[in-house]
């Protein structure tokens, strides 16, 4: 056994009473008093007297908080802050995160529109320069590229959108008002919606993203391209906007379904554009009731055709557009109800774009089965290259 340390505090306050005590001695003889000699008293922290050590990460009991702070540590690595200057000297604030050990990282369009300059930040503290290789402004996705080794990257997984389930819960990291690592949790809110794009569609209006996941995470400026994520650790999105009067959170945030950037990412690091396949009609996004009474059709789910374009895909395939008035202004009856595509039901148009767009290409004979007269009816079309 060591011998026991004795701490100089102890000796230093022993000293001082022993002093006392023989002035107080020495003081009731008849001897003149001495005064005391001044004693230094050197006060030192023994081990025994420190507090416990706290480690630097206190272990949680909650499993819950445990596998978020699990999550977290996994993906931030993959995810970038991404900082774009543009011809203006005006600089914007994104996000995205990294798909592969080749230097190809996806964000959105419109983080990236306009750059002169892309400057890349990892959540390890590397800046470096980045490369637009290709942008779709439908899907609102980007593909950037970094020169950094392989060794120093961290590639997400993709995960599968089909099996996301509303109620489950999800993550997403990012930069938001430049606060770069951000993590907030929410719910998937709803799926299956889509948005208007910023591409246009020819003779006027603008096409629509399909397949977009509505999450209450809170998604704000700057999260843009930066990923949505189940308690996997799978990305099932990107995200992309927000529903907002005051441009902050409000609990209605958008994702790109993972499946979309998984059909899309590859073309734009191969060719820079992604060619999308094209039926050539136009169509409400869903029939009210009013509409569905006003056509006199006997289902109120499906696909009305309300317009074919001149030599497209549609025209030559045979679809019809309705050519007799209705109680309804514009509305004309007499048209096809598109109710499925190659089999697959289609019950409102985003079920008919999301097959294209993830399982369908340019060239390919698709069967279209429309409700016709009453009656349902195959017709095989070839689809196009969308203008």
């Amino acid at each position: 056994m060591k011998p026991k340390r004795i701490s100089l505090l102890t000796v230093g306050l022993f000293l001082a009473a022993s002093t006392l005590a023989c002035a107080q001695f020495t003081g009731a003889a008849t001897a003149p008093a001495v005064p005391p000699t001044p004693v230094t008293v050197v006060v030192t922290a023994t081990p025994d007297a420190l507090a416990p050590v706290v480690p630097a990460v206190a272990p949680l009991t909650d499993a819950g908080d445990a596998s978020l702070v699990a999550l977290y540590h996994q993906l931030d690595p993959a995810v970038v802050a991404i900082r774009v200057l543009d011809s203006q000297g005006d600089v914007g604030l994104g996000s995205g995160f990294v798909i592969d050990t080749d230097g190809h990282i996806v964000t959105n369009a419109h983080v990236v529109q306009g750059a002169s300059e892309i400057e890349v930040d990892f959540a390890n503290g590397m800046k470096v320069h980045g490369e637009v290789l290709g942008t779709d402004a439908t899907a609102d996705l980007a593909v950037v590229r970094v020169n950094v080794p392989a060794d120093q990257l961290t590639p997400v997984t993709l995960g599968d959108s089909d099996l996301v389930q509303v109620g489950e819960r999800v993550v997403a990291i990012g930069n938001p008002f430049g606060l770069n690592g951000t993590m907030t949790i929410g719910i998937v809110s709803g799926l299956g919606r889509t948005l208007s794009a910023q591409a246009t569609a020819p003779g006027g209006g603008s096409f629509s993203a399909p397949d977009i996941i509505q999450t209450d995470a809170a998604i704000n400026p700057g999260n843009s391209g930066g990923p949505l994520i189940n308690m996997r650790g799978e990305v099932i999105g990107v995200n992309k906007a927000l529903v907002s009067d005051t441009g902050v959170n409000s609990g209605i945030g958008f994702a790109v379904a993972s499946n979309t950037v998984r059909r899309i990412a590859p073309a734009l690091i191969k060719d820079g554009k992604f060619v999308y396949p094209y039926l050539g009609i136009t169509s409400t996004d869903e029939l009210s009731l009013a509409d569905v009474e006003a056509l006199q059709l006997p289902r109120s789910t499906g696909v009305y055709v309300t317009s074919v374009t001149a030599g497209g895909p549609a025209e030559k395939a045979g679809l019809r557009v309705g050519t007799q008035p209705t109680s309804i202004t514009g509305l004309l009856a007499g048209g096809d109800l598109i109710i499925a595509i190659d089999g697959r039901p289609v019950n409102v148009f985003a079920d008919l774009l999301s097959y294209l767009v993830n399982h369908a290409s340019v060239g390919q004979t698709v069967k279209i089965t429309v409700l016709r007269d009453g009656a349902p009816q195959d017709i095989d079309l070839t689809l196009g290259a969308r203008p």
